[in-house]
């Protein structure tokens, strides 16, 4: 069952698990320990000299510290241990040809350390992300906020719901997407920090005066599921091991990942308004919007007053005039005479 919102102590870890079948049941718990001590490592680096960070550049020209490959060891020596039949992909692995990998039941989409770019910059904008995959589609995802002061987890299985742990005593307190029309005014979107193209000013300008904050990492995901932001479009490249773990914390918030066409590359083509998918031909996603739980077109129909009398009714309120002048002359007519 899922965890209840506000008990007196923290719950058993057992009361979140996802059973991939075959007797293996993942414990998001030990999953959120592994991802912590993952950010213990990274922090680690993060208070040296940048002279010990060994800054290289790989062969898409994204940057690659040694605590991205600390954090990249700690995760996946610590999933092999616990779940040995469970495949990993990880940003900072060799990647398998699609002939190898498709057909997956469920693996681990792992990034280490995503928002190298924000540690390098030390503004604390960077995370680690961990998430279960289901066929085409995460269905545990965890991510640490190592730089925060505590560190600060989320989490979601499904079936579950999300999770943000408090950062006072760690007990984890249920978020949820804001609910929101998109044609209202101020509305809360977030963007990137690093990639804002000219597409995604177009996408922000069809607001009505929306409030823009940029900010790195999956952390931008993360604004949408706990409601502190209403849209994220993404109209840039991302990776697959960029968004997984957070998508999978939106979806369990009752938002969506949903893809968006006219992507360029090295990002694959889209769909408009299809879920986005993983373990592809190609790690990149296309481009997308997160969306926090929008609201029905119905009931937006109905608050705007366009749920309101039928057609027959509408036109017999046009015509009681002339059924008023009609009845009036047939009465002196015929009994007024």
């Amino acid at each position: 069952p899922p965890l209840p919102d506000r008990p007196g102590s923290r719950p058993l870890a057992s009361m979140m698990l996802y059973d991939c079948g075959d007797g293996v049941k993942v414990d998001v718990e030990r999953v959120s320990e592994i991802a912590r001590r993952a950010g213990e490592k990274i922090m680690e680096v993060y208070h040296t000299e940048t002279d010990n960070w060994d800054v290289k550049a790989k062969a898409d020209d994204s940057p690659l510290t040694v605590a991205d490959l600390r954090a990249n060891e700690l995760i996946c020596t610590g999933l092999q241990e616990l779940y040995p039949t469970i495949p990993i992909v990880s940003e900072e692995n060799k990647q398998l040809p699609f002939e190898e990998r498709q057909g997956r039941k469920n693996y681990w989409c792992i990034d280490p350390l995503d928002g190298t770019k924000e540690f390098i910059k030390r503004n604390g904008q960077f995370t680690v992300n961990i998430a279960l995959c289901e066929g085409d589609t995460p269905v545990l995802g965890v991510v640490v906020i190592p730089a925060q002061d505590p560190p600060v987890t989320y989490f979601a299985v499904k079936g579950h719901g999300a999770y943000k742990e408090n950062p006072i005593d760690r007990y984890p307190e249920r978020i949820r997407c804001a609910e929101f029309d998109e044609s209202d005014e101020g509305l809360k979107l977030v963007a990137s920090a690093s990639h804002c193209t000219a597409e995604t000013e177009a996408f922000i300008a069809q607001y009505r005066s929306p409030e823009l904050v940029n900010i790195g990492s999956s952390i931008k995901l993360l604004l949408v599921a706990e409601g502190s932001a209403h849209v994220y479009p993404r109209l840039a490249p991302t990776c697959e091991w960029d968004t997984c773990a957070a998508h999978a914390i939106v979806l369990e918030a009752g938002g969506e990942v949903l893809q968006v066409s006219g992507s360029k590359p090295p990002c694959v083509e889209g769909t408009d308004g299809q879920p986005v998918v993983y373990n592809k031909p190609s790690v990149y996603n296309p481009w997308f919007v997160v969306y926090g739980r929008r609201k029905p077109k119905a009931a937006v129909a109905k608050a705007a007053g366009g749920d309101g009398p039928g057609p027959i009714t509408k036109l017999l309120v046009l015509l009681a005039p002339l059924l008023v002048a009609v009845a009036a002359w047939l009465y002196l007519r015929f009994v007024g005479a």
